[in-house]
């Protein structure tokens, strides 16, 4: 599978043909954070880890793949490490330990100049504070990128507008910067970054700072260009919703570690441990989970109801199967794996309401 076209699709990859594959990645703060690792002291809290040397743990031995065209969810509070996580995936911070493969390529292993051929070419970030440049043009903050690999100033602008184009700024190429609101400037940014034409897009928390109604539209845009564009994208977020909006998996950290990692429907469906219950208790599981969650057994029930697939999400089926005087059937593909009536339906929406302050 090369590209991710189905919303919150069931993916992962292996080593070999993943876009990105972390191996038991490390980064500890700290004077002699190199002769930790493998040590007792690694096993250690962040808390117990700190009193005893004086050292931090910023990720703590994680490890995951990340498939070609997949939209990867990084969440946690604030503090879990998610940030400098993605950092170390470009070594704007220096892993202490651990492996990084970008399309083949080990990150860990590249000098100076193969790090800045990374992020000038295949992987491109987009923070949460936009770092335009405010003496350029829209056109020109867009195009700096290629400014900088050297493409010719025709064509790069040539480039640039496309881009500006993609991203719905069609009309502000010549703004400056404190001409535009936030979202519109964070569309530069995100502008800037594809650009390139990278492989890798890396977000980092990039819309925290904006207003509720713009934030939703921004997110709103991501989703749009990757059911056009395909590219791989991990993105940065202290926010569940935002984290069940985007991602096709979500990796969930808590003090540097993974707590847990799946599709929307399996993290709320089956949460690791108490922490990520207690972290997803009052998300509406009927816009999360998938019919496969609430199904039973057909146990001699009349099959000639409608044909539901068990990747469909329940609020989306609901009012088929409320509508329908009888059991309707759930198929993956032309399997029958099983039915849904009313009562299975009822269940969930039930349990929404309990939870409700």
């Amino acid at each position: 599978m090369s590209t991710v076209t189905d919303r919150h699709a069931t993916t992962s990859a292996s080593t070999a043909d993943a876009a990105l594959s972390v191996r038991h990645l490390w980064k500890i703060f700290g004077k002699g954070a190199d002769s930790i690792i493998g040590t007792p002291d690694a096993e250690l809290s962040r808390a117990e880890l700190k009193e005893k040397t004086g050292c931090v743990v910023g990720v703590k031995d994680v490890s995951f793949e990340v498939a070609p065209g997949e939209v990867f969810v990084v969440m946690g509070l604030s503090g879990s490490g998610k940030s400098t996580l993605v950092r170390c995936l470009t070594r704007l911070i220096e892993p202490t330990a651990g492996e990084i493969v970008i399309e083949g390529d080990d990150v860990t292993r590249a000098s100076q100049s193969q790090l800045r051929e990374l992020r000038r070419n295949h992987a491109s970030m987009v923070f949460q504070h936009f770092g335009l440049l405010p003496h350029r043009q829209v056109i020109d903050n867009v195009a700096y990128g290629l400014e900088i690999r050297g493409v010719p100033k025709k064509e790069r602008r040539a480039k640039a507008a496309e881009v500006v184009e993609l991203v719905g700024l069609t009309g502000y190429e010549h703004s400056y910067p404190d001409q535009l609101s936030g979202g519109m400037q964070q569309r530069v940014g995100l502008a800037r970054a594809l650009a390139g034409d990278p492989s890798l897009l890396l977000f980092d928390e990039p819309f925290s700072a904006l207003d509720p109604l713009i934030r939703r539209d921004m997110q709103n845009e991501v989703i749009r260009l990757h059911h056009e564009l395909g590219k791989t994208m991990v993105f940065i977020t202290h926010d569940l919703a935002e984290a069940l909006k985007l991602g096709d998996r979500i990796l969930i950290m808590r003090d540097g570690a993974i707590v847990q990692v799946g599709t929307p429907d399996e993290i709320i469906g089956a949460p690791a441990d108490d922490y990520v219950r207690d972290f997803t208790s009052e998300v509406p599981r009927s816009h999360v989970l998938t019919l496969k969650w609430v199904m039973h057994e057909p146990n001699g029930d009349a099959l000639e109801g409608p044909v539901l697939q068990a990747d469909q999400i329940v609020k989306d089926a609901a009012r088929i199967v409320l509508d329908h005087q009888g059991p309707c059937r759930v198929m993956e593909g032309d399997k029958l794996v099983g039915v849904v009536d009313d009562e299975d339906i009822l269940r969930v929406v039930v349990a929404e309401e309990e939870v409700k302050p």
